[in-house]
C-alpha cells in the first residue's frame, strides 16, 4: 500500500510538471512569435510573390428574402486559409504546443469583404481568433449575419426560382499581391427554411481588370439558387382567386328576375381587387416584369368585368319595353335560331303548341240570334243574344289536349265580321238597334285589347328568350375562357409541375 502511494504521488508530480512546462512553452512561443512581428506586413518569404488565400463559406440558414427591398439575409460562416511565413515554429522547441490562437487584429489577415453588402456596417462578420499551426497555416472562420443585395425576378411568382449572388474579394490587394482561390461551399449544416428550398450553391472565381491597373483583381462569387415553396401562396392566394373567378360564372346562372346579377358581379370584382392589393404589398415596385399571379389576377378581373357588361346586356334584353319596337331580323336569326339551335335551347311552351285542324266553316256575325225575351226569365225587357255554331269558332280548343291552338282569324277579318252584316231591325223599335251597336263596339274594343296584349306578351317572351340565349352563350364562352386562362397562365411557369408535386403532394 505504501509503494502504491509513492507511485501515485510520482505520477501526479510528473503530470503537473508537464502542464507547467507546456504553459511555459506556450507563453514563450507567443513572446517569440510577436517579438518582431508586424501585422501590417504581408507574410510572404519574398515580397514579389503573391500570397494564396483559399476561401469558402458554410451556409447555415436563409433567414429572409425581402422582395420589396431586394435584400437576402443569410447566416454564413466564412472560411479563410493561408500561410503566414512569420508564424512558424519547431515542435521540438516548444513541446506540446501544436497550435496557438491570435486575435484577428494582432496578426495579418486578408481584408476579404462582401462586395454587394446591404448591411449598414458593411462588414457584418463577428471577429474571432485566428488559429495558427506550427507549419504557419492560418485558419480564420468568422461567422456573420450577411445582408446582400439580390435582384429578385418576380416574373414567375409564386412559382419562381431566385439566384442570389454573394461576391467576396479583397478590398485593397490586387491579384499580384493576394491570389484568392475558391473552395467548394459547405451546405452540410444547412437549416431548412419554411418559404424557400435550397437547390444548390454554385461557386465561381472571376478576375476583373480595371483601367487604372495592369494587375487583375480576383473575386469569388457564390450563387445561392433557391426555389420558392408555393403551398402557402397556393392556399391563400391562388385557390381563393380560382374560386372567386368561378363565382363570376354563377352570374349567368342567376335568374334575371332575382335582381342580384349585377350585385354578384360587382362583389366578385371587389374581392379580386382586395387580393390584388395583397399581392402588390409583397411585390417590389418594379416595372421590369409583371408577376405571374398579377397576370392571372388581372386576367380574371377582365373576365369578371366583361361578365358584368354581358349581364347588363342580358338585363337590357330581359326587361325590354315592348313599345320600343320589335326584335330586329338579324337578332332574331342569330339568337333565336342559330344560337338557340347550337345551345339546344327551346322556347318555353314550344312543345305544347299544336296547329289547329278544324275544317268546319267559320261562323259569321249573321248567326247572331236576337230575341226580346229570355227563355228562362219572366222579365221580357232583357236582351238575349245567342251565338250559334260556337263549336266552329276560330277560338276553339283542341279536344285532346285542352291547349289553345292559336288565332286563325286575323285582326282585319274580325273587324270585318264585327262591322258587316249589321243586326236586323227589330219591330219593337230602334232601342234594340242602339243597344246592339253598343255591344258590338264593346266586343270590338275587348278583342282589340286582347290582341294587343297577346302581341305584347309575344314580343316580351321573344326578348326574354333572347336574354336566356345570351346568358347560356356567355356561360359557355366565359367558362372555356376562364379554364384556358387558368391553365395557360399558371402552367407557363418553368417549374410549375415541380412546385405542385413537391409542395402539394409531398
Amino acid at each position: 500500500m505504501g509503494l502504491y502511494g509513492v507511485f501515485l504521488c510520482l505520477a501526479v508530480t510528473i503530470c503537473l510538471w508537464r502542464v507547467s512546462l507546456q504553459g511555459e512553452h506556450q507563453r514563450r512561443l507567443y513572446q517569440d512569435l510577436m517579438k518582431n512581428y508586424n501585422p501590417l506586413e504581408r507574410p510572404v518569404f519574398n515580397d514579389s510573390q503573391s500570397l494564396t488565400v483559399n476561401f469558402s463559406f458554410s451556409l447555415m440558414q436563409i433567414m429572409d428574402v425581402d422582395e420589396k427591398n431586394q435584400v437576402l439575409t443569410s447566416n454564413i460562416w466564412l472560411q479563410l486559409y493561408w500561410y503566414d511565413h512569420y508564424l512558424k515554429w519547431n515542435l521540438s522547441d516548444y513541446p506540446g504546443v501544436t497550435n496557438v490562437r491570435f486575435p484577428d487584429n494582432q496578426i495579418w489577415k486578408p481584408d476579404i469583404l462582401l462586395y454587394n453588402s446591404a448591411d449598414e456596417r458593411f462588414d457584418a462578420t463577428f471577429h474571432t481568433n485566428v488559429v495558427v499551426s506550427a507549419d504557419g497555416s492560418c485558419h480564420y472562420l468568422p461567422p456573420g449575419i450577411f445582408k446582400s443585395t439580390c435582384y429578385i425576378d418576380v416574373k414567375w411568382f409564386p412559382f419562381d426560382v431566385q439566384r442570389c449572388a454573394l461576391k467576396f474579394g479583397s478590398w485593397t490587394y490586387g491579384g499580384w499581391s493576394l491570389d484568392l482561390q475558391m473552395m467548394e461551399a459547405d451546405i452540410s449544416g444547412y437549416i431548412a427554411n419554411g418559404e424557400w428550398d435550397l437547390v444548390e450553391v454554385q461557386g465561381q472565381r472571376n478576375e476583373k481588370f480595371y483601367d487604372c491597373c495592369r494587375e487583375p483583381y480576383p473575386d469569388v462569387t457564390f450563387t445561392v439558387v433557391m426555389r420558392r415553396r408555393t403551398l402557402y401562396y397556393g392556399l391563400n392566394l391562388l385557390i381563393p382567386c380560382v374560386l372567386i373567378s368561378t363565382l363570376a360564372l354563377l352570374v349567368f346562372l342567376l335568374p334575371a328576375d332575382s335582381g342580384e346579377k349585377i350585385s354578384l358581379g360587382i362583389t366578385v370584382l371587389l374581392s379580386l381587387t382586395v387580393f390584388m392589393l395583397l399581392v402588390a404589398e409583397i411585390m417590389p415596385a418594379t416595372s421590369d416584369s409583371v408577376p405571374l399571379i398579377a397576370q392571372y389576377f388581372a386576367t380574371t378581373m377582365v373576365i369578371v368585368g366583361l361578365s358584368v357588361i354581358a349581364t347588363v346586356w342580358v338585363l337590357q334584353y330581359h326587361y325590354h319595353d315592348p313599345d320600343g319596337g320589335k326584335m330586329p331580323t338579324w337578332t332574331r336569326i342569330v339568337l333565336l335560331n342559330w344560337c338557340a339551335w347550337f345551345l339546344r335551347m327551346k322556347r318555353p311552351g314550344e312543345d305544347r303548341v299544336r296547329p289547329c285542324h278544324n275544317k268546319q266553316p267559320r261562323s259569321s256575325i249573321s248567326s247572331v240570334e236576337l230575341s226580346t225575351g229570355v227563355p228562362q226569365s219572366t222579365n221580357g225587357n232583357m236582351l238575349y243574344i245567342g251565338f250559334r255554331g260556337m263549336e266552329s269558332m276560330p277560338y276553339a280548343t283542341s279536344p285532346d289536349s285542352g291547349v289553345i291552338c292559336g288565332r286563325l282569324v286575323s285582326a282585319g277579318e274580325e273587324d270585318v265580321l264585327l262591322s258587316t252584316n249589321p243586326a236586323p231591325s227589330i219591330s219593337s223599335g230602334g232601342h234594340v238597334d242602339t243597344e246592339l251597336a253598343k255591344i258590338l263596339e264593346e266586343v270590338r274594343y275587348i278583342s282589340k285589347r286582347f290582341r294587343d296584349q297577346d302581341e305584347e306578351e309575344t314580343v316580351c317572351s321573344e326578348w326574354k328568350f333572347a336574354a336566356s340565349v345570351i346568358d347560356r352563350l356567355c356561360l359557355m364562352a366565359f367558362s372555356i375562357f376562364t379554364i384556358l386562362c387558368t391553365i395557360g397562365i399558371l402552367m407557363s411557369a418553368p417549374n410549375f409541375v415541380e412546385a405542385i408535386s413537391k409542395d402539394f403532394f409531398s
